[in-house]
């Protein structure tokens, strides 16, 4: 199970050096593939989307094209050069920012309908996810959603994960005033064994 990385190591480490691999297999995997478990919870278009880890835009770019406005925020130079020369025509305000704080999101006194966190949430150490849940909470619109995925398994060479628990989530969501709208488990799509994920959906009343 993913276990405590030392503070000096960044969340978006292994990333890099390896974009180009990863914008192979983020990919080859579709918007409605990764998302089937709760793709009947987004938002008509045309909603204002933000997609925190929005990697190589395979995400925005569908949102878009379903007519939503969508922010893409990437941490990581390489995969968010990827996002946009692979979705040049795809109409994203692509933003380099970063959990927790993402002061540059903050400032632009937005909120959004919904917020996607697709294979993020599990890189923060529990300090940052309490600092990013209420970042999440004043950035959700009214009626907005915040739907993540939870990656439990091993911790690949060279990343920082952390085994964050569904439980753990939800609690932290609901002292934020959000409520839990929808919760499942699933296999690990790309047919690792060792590898589990748990879809979360979470509302701003």
């Amino acid at each position: 199970m993913p276990s405590s990385e030392p503070r000096a190591m960044s969340s978006t480490a292994g990333y890099a050096s390896e974009a180009d691999a990863l914008a192979v297999q983020y990919e080859s995997i579709t918007f409605e593939q990764a998302h089937q478990p709760t793709i009947h919870l987004f938002p008509a278009p045309a909603s204002r989307v933000l997609d925190l880890g929005a990697g190589t835009g395979r995400d925005a770019a569908a949102l878009a094209e379903r007519g939503h406005h969508v922010t893409a925020v990437e941490p990581t130079a390489e995969l968010r050069a990827h996002g946009e020369r692979l979705h040049a025509q795809s109409r994203i305000r692509w933003i380099d920012d970063s959990l927790p704080e993402l002061g540059v999101i903050a400032a632009l006194r937005e909120t959004f309908d919904l917020i996607l966190l697709t294979a993020v949430w599990m890189h923060l150490d529990v300090r940052e996810r309490e600092v990013a849940m209420s970042r999440l909470a004043f950035l959700a619109a009214r009626g907005g959603s915040i739907i993540m995925s939870l990656r439990h398994g091993p911790v690949p060479p060279g990343r920082r994960m952390f085994d964050v628990t569904a439980h753990e989530t939800e609690a932290l969501a609901h002292r934020h005033e959000l409520t839990t709208r929808f919760r499942t488990d699933q296999p690990d799509m790309l047919g690792r064994a060792d590898v589990s994920w748990t879809f979360l959906a979470f509302a701003r009343a």
